[in-house]
């Protein structure tokens, strides 16, 4: 492991924990500590905690920031009350996803979350867009996630509130003495919650969360079946500057007001396609046996004719098999179409379903 990578402020816990370490879009991020099968099943049955501080975190300040966002973004931004979230999507001139990000009302500024890997590239996206705008980027800030099943009693016996948060609602909390933003999110398809505090409290909190019997550490591995199963993007693999929304079945990230107003990068392109369809889509792909079809697969017809490709695939601990997520010409997008993927050289049957192959467990 090289010096010049970015630690979190967890990695000399991940170390003492056992984890193995790996590069992640320039970070030391623990990849599994006891492995990715125990690690995904501690999150699907109880909970399992993440160090998400590799993501940015920002904030927006200044008037009407809201709207000015909205030029950037194809979700209704200034509709939103105070203390929610929102899942949107940063899109390009031509209708692609520069990044998915979730934006929060908190009252007098904007709170986003972006991807690690994309976040300088956000961050001055942001600044040289948003001229009116202060663009705040938080490095003092740690990131965790709780996510399963038992997140809400593990986070409310430290902080009671929590019990109070809907699914993408967020709100400032005391943690001990502790100011932390607890947001009730996540990226595993589970109920849970992200919480935002100082560096310099990371170890103290999550030291004690991993001292309630409920909770366990996972790592990127796990992180990355888990969003699989749960039909989940991820940036890079399944969208990128030439996916759009609609594509890639987010169009939910459009509401009413947006789609009849446009005014946001892409509008054109984007909403033609929410009019008359787009000429793929992304789909679930269930290969039969045991073999997975991941990343570049191709997709075939059965009689051969080339419709697409893979963009996430691998072994899904919970569904028992191979799963797979992929682009197919919008013709046979229909859940029950059989497809041909061509697996290191052999042809492997599937076949298309709808997402997400573990259902979303989110409270409402």
């Amino acid at each position: 492991m090289t010096d010049a990578l970015n630690q979190t402020p967890l990695h000399s816990l991940h170390v003492e924990l056992g984890a193995k370490m790996v590069d992640f879009a320039g970070w030391s991020m623990p990849v599994q500590y006891s492995g990715i099968i125990e690690e995904h099943t501690q999150c699907r049955e109880k909970a399992a905690l993440f160090d998400v501080s590799h993501m940015g975190q920002v904030e927006l300040r200044g008037s009407y920031t809201a709207k000015a966002l909205e030029k950037l973004v194809p979700s209704d931004i200034d509709g939103m009350r105070e203390g929610k979230a929102r899942y949107t999507l940063l899109t390009n001139e031509d209708g692609g996803i520069k990044d998915d990000l979730i934006v929060s009302n908190a009252g007098d500024h904007l709170y986003l979350v972006v991807n690690a890997a994309m976040r300088d590239q956000d961050i001055g996206h942001l600044r040289a867009a948003l001229s009116d705008v202060d663009v705040v980027e938080l490095i003092d800030r740690a990131l965790i996630a709780v996510q399963g099943p038992e997140a809400e009693p593990v986070v409310a016996a430290f902080v009671p509130e929590v019990r109070d948060l809907g699914f993408m609602e967020t709100v400032m909390c005391d943690w001990a003495g502790i100011s932390c933003r607890i947001s009730r999110l996540g990226y595993t398809g589970e109920d849970g919650f992200e919480i935002s505090l100082p560096d310099s409290s990371a170890r103290e909190v999550v030291t004690a969360l991993l001292d309630h019997p409920d909770v366990g550490p996972a790592g990127l591995g796990a992180r990355d079946t888990l969003r699989l199963e749960a039909g989940l993007c991820l940036y890079g693999n399944d969208i990128d500057g030439t996916t759009s929304p609609v594509e890639a079945n987010l169009p939910w990230t459009i509401q009413k007001r947006r789609r009849e107003d446009g005014g946001f990068h892409g509008a054109d392109r984007i909403l033609a396609e929410l009019a008359s369809g787009p000429s793929r889509k992304l789909v679930g792909i269930l290969p039969d046996g045991r073999a997975p079809a991941r990343h570049g697969t191709e997709i075939c017809t059965n009689g051969g004719q080339s419709i697409g490709a893979v963009t996430s695939g691998g072994f899904g601990p919970t569904t028992g098999g191979p799963i797979s997520m992929g682009y197919v010409d919008s013709n046979y997008a229909g859940s029950g179409t059989s497809v041909i993927l061509k697996v290191r050289n052999r042809e492997v049957i599937g076949t298309i379903v709808e997402l997400p192959f573990v259902p979303h467990k989110y409270k409402r």
